[in-house]
This record gives structure tokens, sequence and C-alpha cells, in this order.
């Protein structure tokens, strides 16, 4: 199998799990809240990223600079945003709008790529793009209303999403995989557990009823085993082998993925248009990956002239 198309596979591997964890996410932050969570769930992966890295690669240890440790931080730090700003948006908008907002990265990410990697979508990627964004607005946006703060700050969130897949397709092919994503992990820990003790009751936290609790312990070891450590690592070591226009199309189907969750284990119903939308965004995504074709037409007149 070619490295490109097993790197999309792996990437959409990666969206499964981020989509299919969502109802987890949900459930456990009704006892703790995000910014501790999070702070707790990257902790727990950057571990496990330090120990693989001191157990399988300590050979990576050796190219550890300021420059590797200033481009992984540099990454962390867009994800953190990303994930900072969309819990402040969910805040003063809906589930929904957010949702939608949020998957607008698949649109910026190639308008970021032309103007700072000057990388331009293929033909087909554009098309991909246009239907997988319609096919979002149609799964996400049940309610129409106007714009608010809360608005602002999920866009935020889709700035910080797109440039943390540039930033990671840009950095992963110049430093180690494990070094680089253990790197930013740990920023995003450090980061989260910093505003968890900023703005958050983060003593009610730390208590063993809330830590212990059923919803918080399956959580946080899903997420910071299968959602986090193997994700991000999987993101950073095949992202690489494709282009960012690309990812952003296959990490557009983690909506997907959390409906059908959604579906099958908190029974949660999609309308007919909702449906309609998942369709789309996975013809969009299959779209992007179809070669792109030279005009038949061309080709029968340079035979005939010949």
């Amino acid at each position: 199998m070619k490295k490109p198309i097993f790197a999309d596979l792996s990437l959409l591997l990666v969206t499964f799990i981020w989509g299919t964890t969502f109802v987890l996410v949900q459930n456990a932050i009704d006892f703790l809240p995000p910014f501790a969570f999070n702070g707790i769930r990257f902790f727990i992966a950057a571990l496990l990223l330090i120990l693989c890295l001191l157990v399988f690669e300590k050979k990576q240890l050796k190219q550890l600079n300021l420059k590797l440790i200033g481009s992984g931080v540099f990454i962390g730090f867009w994800l953190f945003l990303g994930y900072v700003s969309q819990t402040i948006g969910l805040l003063y908008t809906t589930t929904s709008k957010a949702g939608f907002i949020t998957g607008l990265s698949v649109v910026l990410v190639p308008l970021f790529s032309m103007f700072l990697l000057k990388q331009y979508p293929s033909k087909n990627a554009i098309i991909g793009v246009f239907t997988a964004t319609i096919g979002l607005f149609l799964l996400t946006m049940t309610d129409v209303a106007s714009l608010n703060i809360g608005d602002g700050f999920v866009f935020i969130c889709a700035i910080s999403f797109a440039m943390h897949i540039i930033l990671t397709g840009k950095f992963s092919s110049q430093y180690p995989t494990l070094l680089l994503t253990a790197i930013q992990i740990s920023t995003v820990a450090i980061l989260s557990m910093g505003s968890s003790f900023i703005f958050e009751d983060w003593k009610r936290s730390l208590t063993l009823d809330v830590l212990l609790s059923q919803n918080v312990i399956t959580a946080l070891i899903i997420t910071s085993v299968f959602a986090t450590a193997l994700a991000f690592f999987i993101q950073t070591n095949f992202q690489k082998y494709t282009s960012a226009t690309r990812v952003a199309l296959i990490f557009a189907m983690e909506p997907v993925f959390a409906a059908i969750a959604g579906y099958f284990w908190a029974q949660e119903r999609l309308a007919i248009g909702a449906l309609f939308g998942c369709g789309l965004i996975f013809m969009g995504m299959i779209f992007a990956e179809l070669p792109v074709n030279r005009i038949p037409l061309l080709r029968k007149s340079k035979e005939l002239e010949g």
C-alpha cells in the first residue's frame, strides 16, 4: 500500500477515535471541569509518550535542542488554544453552531496553506472542501440564530486547529515523531492545568469522589491513551506523507463519527438533512482522494494532431 493512502487511512482512524469518544468526554465534563479534564488527560498522555520515548526511542533524546522544543511548544500552543477557545465559546453558543464553526477549519487549512506554505490545493480538493462544508452545515446547524461572542471564540478555535494541522505537517518531517509529539502534548497539559488553577475550582476537581467516578475514569483512560497519546502520535507521524488540505477533509469526518456514536450509545436521532450532510462530508473526503485526471478532450485533440 502506498504511503499517502496508508497515511490517510491512519488519519481517518484518528478521526474515528475522536468522534466516537466525544460522548465520553461530554459525560465526563459533567463531573470534572473542562480545563481540569484536559489537564489530566494530556498529562497522562504525556507521561505515556515520555515513557515510550525512554524505553523504545531513547536515542531520539540526542536530537533534543531549543529549535525542536520551540517547534513542539508552538504546535502545542495552537492545540491548547483550540481547546480553550472552544470551551469558552460553548458557554455562549449552541453545540450545533460550535460544531459547524469548528469544522470551518476544513476551509481555513487550504487558505492558510496557500499564504503560509505556498501550497495550492488541487481542483478535486477544492471541490471536496466545498462539498464537505455544505455537509457540515447540514449536519450541525439544526438551529440558525444570530452570531454572538461565543461564535467568535469558536471561530478562534477553528483558526487554532487549522494552524495546528499546518504546523504539524511543516515540522513532522523535520524532527523525530515521538519526541515532537511528547513535547506538544506536554505543552497542552501544562497550559491546561495552569488554566484550571486560574479559572476553575481545581480543589473540587482533585477530590476522590470526582476522580474515581466511573464516567471520569473511563473517559480519562480512553481519551488519554487512544484519543491523545496514540492519536496525536499517528497524526504527527503520518501527516508528512499527505497534504494539510486532505488532513482537514479527513478530520471533517469527526462530527459524522460523533453522530454515529451518539446514535448507538446515547440514543440520539438524526434528521434527514443531517444524514444527507454526513453523506456530503464523506463524498467531499473521497472526492479529494481521487487523482486529478487530465482533460480527455485535450488528450484526444493531441492524438488527432499527431
